[in-house]
């Protein structure tokens, strides 16, 4: 292939999740694509990231700090950005990206809140680029069955969903130890985690949000849920915490290689703290939430999460004209730095699939006036249940055409967005929020 076949990439934020993207540059799509330069408010995790690069087989890569972004853009040639900072700041250098003539890549959530939202949209208008949201689940094969079954009219037009997705314990706990924990930076669960499921009814049912209610509240996690049952390990931080040693919920990264090199090594230079107590004060997002979305195809969802389930998953049910359909999933247990995974309630069959990672799916076919039926699934290689090597594929090297649709652009990624900002809305106010009226396409 011409080396001019090869697209230029650059990354800015290299926390954990940029190693999703740079390990496929540099490994599998080497043939077209090649990383020329990473991006950071923090140089000891850039150098971090390098050593990893080089360990992965890959050619160290120039650095650049936050302030030097343009520079960065401009003397790499780079074609595209890839965006995996902390969520607020997404819609910063994509637009920027556009400015300077790339298309942009940016992690889920697109951005936090309607302003944001708008900005990008007209910046796009205004550059003539684009934005591509990464949303893998929509590549899991389970998730694509669902949409092809839903989309060939097996059980007529949606009514009514319903859907549980929860997170345990160790998941659950993570979200509130880190930046996540604060509003201003993340938009919430319902913007970082829960944008993941509000995405998958709009793919599955081919629709858009219009009006958003949702109740919810802190109920666990915090001080003052952990006074009122009892909890003895309420310090700041894990670190040097002699009430974390048996800790469930703590995380130790003094003694996981990845995050001490990334945070803890890396904390002199901007102060921020990945190991901050799940029961510490200073969390502002909630983590119970309870929702009723109406679409435009007509079709109602309640949709309810937790983060502090004994397993993790998923129950969703479609109620249609012609039938129901019921899919099940028990996902792989989600542990940052080695701590514990709960698994308790769970039999045998799903302990074993939790312990090597694998997601556990049940697809069941209802039909009006006839027997009901198990749907086959072959579960793919990688991670989100076969979706993330599928993903790439698809961002790195594309043209495949793809009847499913999956790739997921500004529109989509904004109507996720716009589901969880009218949660926030919603829980601020007590009313219902048109959620399409936040934005003007």
């Amino acid at each position: 292939m011409s080396e001019q076949a090869v697209k230029r990439y650059v990354i800015v934020g290299m926390g954990v999740r940029s190693a999703f993207y740079y390990q496929a540059i540099i490994q599998k799509h080497k043939d077209v694509a090649k990383l020329v330069g990473i991006c950071d408010t923090n140089q000891t995790r850039m150098n971090a990231a390098n050593d990893r690069i080089e360990e992965l087989g890959g050619e160290r890569v120039p650095t650049y700090k936050a302030e030097d972004f343009d520079k960065m853009v401009q003397e790499q040639k780079a074609d595209v950005v890839i965006v995996t900072t902390i969520d607020k700041f997404h819609h910063t250098y994509c637009i920027r990206a556009m400015e300077l003539g790339c298309d942009a890549i940016t992690e889920k959530p697109m951005t936090i809140d309607e302003e944001k939202l708008q900005a990008m949209i007209d910046a796009e208008k205004r550059t003539g680029k684009q934005i591509r949201v990464l949303f893998n689940y929509r590549y899991a094969p389970h998730h694509t069955k669902v949409r092809e079954l839903i989309a060939s009219g097996l059980i007529g037009d949606i009514s009514t969903v319903h859907m549980d997705w929860i997170l345990d314990c160790a998941h659950g706990s993570d979200f509130m130890r880190r930046w996540h924990r604060e509003k201003a930076n993340s938009g919430g669960i319902q913007m970082h985690k829960s944008i993941h499921h509000f995405d998958l009814v709009h793919f599955w049912l081919g629709t858009e949000p219009e009006m958003v209610y949702c109740l919810g509240g802190l109920k666990f996690y915090g001080r003052e849920n952990a006074i009122k049952r009892g909890e003895k390990n309420l310090g700041e931080r894990y670190l040097g915490n002699e009430d974390a040693k048996d800790d469930p919920f703590a995380i130790h990264i003094d003694k996981n290689a990845q995050l001490k090199k990334l945070y803890l090594e890396a904390e002199h230079e901007d102060g921020y703290i990945r190991d901050r107590n799940c029961f510490a004060d200073g969390i502002t997002i909630e983590d119970t939430l309870s929702m009723i979305i109406k679409y435009k195809d007509g079709a109602v969802m309640t949709y309810n999460t937790y983060a502090f389930a004994p397993w993790e998953g998923y129950r969703c049910t479609f109620n249609g004209t012609k039938g129901r359909i019921e899919i099940n999933v028990t996902e792989g247990g989600y542990s940052a730095g080695g701590e514990a995974v709960t698994k308790h309630g769970l039999t045998d069959l799903e302990k074993n699939y939790i312990q090597g990672g694998v997601e556990q799916t049940t697809i069941v076919v209802y039909p009006l006036w006839d027997k009901p039926y198990v749907v086959d699934v072959v579960k793919g290689e990688g991670g989100h249940g076969g979706g993330d090597p599928v993903l790439l594929e698809d961002v790195l090297v594309g043209a495949k055409k793809d009847d499913f649709k999956r790739a997921a652009f500004i529109r989509d990624g904004g109507n996720a967005v716009l589901v969880a900002c009218g949660a926030n809305k919603s829980m601020a106010t007590g009313l219902p929020v048109n959620v399409q009226e936040l934005v003007k396409w």
